[in-house]
């Protein structure tokens, strides 16, 4: 066992983890990638709602041998097939949490066999990131649109150069919440590192100079990306992009409904971990109006607020066909690089095994026709 493996060995569930790097890191870092907007009241919603959901478990059934395996049907992405339901969010900023930064994560992503969505704000160019992810990575590009249309087409243009899957196009952020650690801290940019995929662009690559009370953050978003998020917008991209377009932050059905009219071939229910609209639903509580909505038309996904197996097992049955984890993964990174986003990976793909055999279920199938998640008010009958 190498000295990395046995250092992880000692985390035995994401929240030791959590707890590492919140050690580690300096405090705007930590807090930059743990704050929620405004009381943050969405922000622990998003982990709450998932206790408030009971699994009923079957038994008698034969658990011995597990399908955890999904296959995507998005035009181009139909021939890979993923071992679990388990994909990396988009979170900006990785070299922040260790030098390697995207490279690293998209590294573990790669040898995990993980789908991973890359983020505009990144600190590693994606040309850099795909050069250097292990063959037969599978990678998307989440977007964020800015003033500049030129620069939204060049980010579009690079993204399909590079061999990018699919184009995730984020849409609850018209403008960044505000996020009152990083008013305190005065958060931007650590001075050696750049937003690297604008280092081509006429745009600025740094967050905008802060001081105690200002994010240079919000000040850059504020100045610089669209407000102007519209239904067109969304289309415009379907028809520039020549690959397909998924949308993230979708929290209603009668959005989803409109972003499958625009032809959009997924969409991710998202509220921005708990970063955007404060007082939202968690997206777990979000989940099944999409769905249903839905039909069965696209992939539905979920992010914000899984911390464990268990919770995998609940977004599946109530109707997600991938989740996707975004903190733990930083989190992780910031442990013990690669190697601690793998592991991160394992103690899930391990939590959910035992959810599956434990539940009485041995498909992804199964959990998602017997009725297996219901909410705890289930069992008031007074």
């Amino acid at each position: 066992m190498s000295e990395s493996s046995k250092m992880l060995a000692q985390y035995v569930s994401l929240t030791d983890i959590e707890r590492k790097a919140i050690d580690i890191l300096p405090k705007s870092v930590r807090d930059y990638y743990a704050s929620g907007a405004d009381e943050e009241l969405t922000l622990d919603r998003n982990t709450s709602a998932y206790r408030k959901l009971l699994i009923r478990p079957r038994v008698l059934h034969d658990v011995k041998q597990l399908d955890n395996t999904v296959r995507l049907n998005i035009p181009g992405n139909e021939d890979k097939l993923f071992p679990y339901p388990i994909g990396i969010a988009p979170t900006a900023f990785h070299c922040m949490a260790h030098p390697e930064g995207e490279l690293a994560t998209c590294r573990a992503a790669g040898e995990t066999n993980t789908l991973m969505i890359c983020s505009s704000l990144s600190t590693t160019r994606m040309e850099d990131v795909m050069k250097n992810a292990p063959s037969g990575t599978h990678l998307w590009y989440q977007l964020y649109v800015y003033k500049d249309k030129r620069i939204t087409e060049n980010l579009v243009k690079r993204a399909i150069a590079s061999g990018f899957k699919a184009i995730v196009f984020t849409v609850d952020a018209p403008m960044m919440g505000r996020r009152r650690a990083d008013e305190r801290n005065g958060f931007e940019l650590p001075a050696h590192l750049r937003m690297a995929n604008f280092d081509v662009e006429t745009l600025e690559s740094r967050t905008l100079e802060a001081k105690t009370g200002v994010s240079g953050f919000g000040k850059y978003s504020s100045e610089l990306m669209e407000s102007a998020l519209t239904w067109d917008m969304l289309k415009w991209l379907i028809d520039y992009s020549t690959i397909p377009v998924l949308v993230k932050g979708v929290m209603r059905a009668d959005d989803a409904i409109k972003c499958l009219e625009a032809g959009a071939k997924g969409i991710i229910v998202s509220n921005h971990g708990g970063r955007q609209l404060d007082s939202a639903p968690s997206t777990i509580e979000a989940l099944p109006e999409v769905v249903n909505a839905v039909r069965g038309r696209c992939p539905v996904f979920v992010d914000g607020g899984i911390r464990t197996g268990t919770d995998i097992f609940k977004a599946i049955a109530l109707g997600a066909d991938m989740v996707f984890i975004g903190r733990p993964i930083i989190y992780g990174l910031a442990v013990s690089g690669s190697e601690g986003i793998k592991h991160v990976l394992k103690l899930l793909r391990i939590e959910f095994e035992y959810a599956m055999r434990l539940a009485g279920v041995s498909t992804i199938k199964d959990i998602r026709s017997n009725n297996m998640v219901v909410h705890e008010n289930f069992y008031a009958k007074l």
